[in-house]
């Protein structure tokens, strides 16, 4: 669809890439604005050697603005600076390609001010924005755009994706599965090794009980070692919901090789023993609660301390 807007001189003035993270919506909109200014273009795809697809690569482009949050949001002043820049003409290419990312972290009064980039924007520019679809964006700005779906890729995919880069075969089998069909997300678990954590925190905790003298230190030793993930302890709270959700299949009868934590297939058994599906479900909602907090800010050890208890 993208290949034909550019090449037939149909593009809208805005497109919204939207879907889960990591499945390549940046990367799609980096090669699309290779394309629209490939002076070498190729079945409507960018040629990758011309001078213009170089500069684009090497991130100096003078045609291509990328604005990506400031810490967790992007902010009005991001927008200002945009617009103003936005006030010159393109230097060189055809057409100047704005990528915003991630606008659903957008506060709401940088929204309202780009609202009217969106409705008219200068001539010879495109907009793209890319979105979480699990996360809210303001209607308005939706509205003003086309919308792109992307979707979660096939699990194979990420895995061989993730064994060309070097990760065993069924290590990356693991990962894709864990990761949904997310590569930027499976390359996250890979890099901070949290599937090999997820696997130590269940193990430490299965054989425990609330009254075993040695859950105490166990608890209070992981929770730490949680805490320290800082950002990526959503990450491993979503690692911990997963392995719950198998062992609500299995109660319910699904094959135990049909479970997403295939790298816990050892341990499934003896964890579907130990609980009946209403106290599968009760856990479930203890890590929702859990990741509720941390997102008030709560503090994060002391959040992972009751998690960790209540899953004995």
């Amino acid at each position: 669809m993208l290949r034909r807007a550019g090449s037939g001189g149909r593009l809208s003035h805005a497109y919204l890439f939207r879907g889960p993270a990591g499945v390549g919506k940046k990367r799609a909109a980096l090669a699309f604005a290779a394309a629209l200014n490939c002076l070498n273009p190729e079945g409507g795809d960018a040629c990758g050697t011309c001078a213009s697809c170089r500069k684009l690569a090497a991130g100096s482009h003078p045609d291509f603005t990328a604005v990506l949050p400031e810490g967790a949001a992007i902010k009005i002043g991001q927008i200002r600076a945009l617009k103003q820049a936005l006030g010159f003409p393109p230097l060189e290419a055809r057409c100047r390609v704005v990528l915003l990312a991630e606008v659903h972290t957008m506060r709401r009064e940088a929204a309202n001010s780009l609202l009217k980039t969106l409705e008219e924007p200068p001539a010879d520019t495109l907009l793209i924005l890319t979105g979480d679809e699990a996360s809210a964006i303001l209607p308005t700005i939706v509205s003003r755009c086309q919308v792109v779906p992307f979707f979660p890729l096939p699990y194979q995919e990420v895995a061989a994706v993730l064994e060309k880069e070097g990760t065993p075969p069924a290590e990356a089998a693991a990962l894709a599965t864990a990761a949904e069909g997310s590569l930027g997300r499976a390359r996250l678990l890979a890099a901070k090794e949290l599937l090999a954590f997820r696997r130590e925190i269940i193990a430490t905790l299965l054989p425990l009980a609330p009254e075993d003298p040695r859950a105490v230190p166990a608890v209070l030793a992981l929770a730490e070692r949680a805490a320290g993930l800082k950002e990526n302890l959503p990450e491993l709270l979503a690692l911990l919901k997963i392995w719950l959700r198998d062992l609500v299949l299995l109660a319910g009868g699904m094959d135990p090789s049909q479970a997403a934590s295939r790298d816990l297939a050892d341990l499934l058994p003896a964890a579907a023993r130990r609980w009946p599906p209403e106290q599968l479900l009760a856990r479930l909602d203890r890590i929702t609660e859990a990741g509720r907090h941390l997102h008030r800010n709560c503090n994060r050890a002391a959040v992972c301390e009751v998690l960790f208890f209540s899953l004995l």
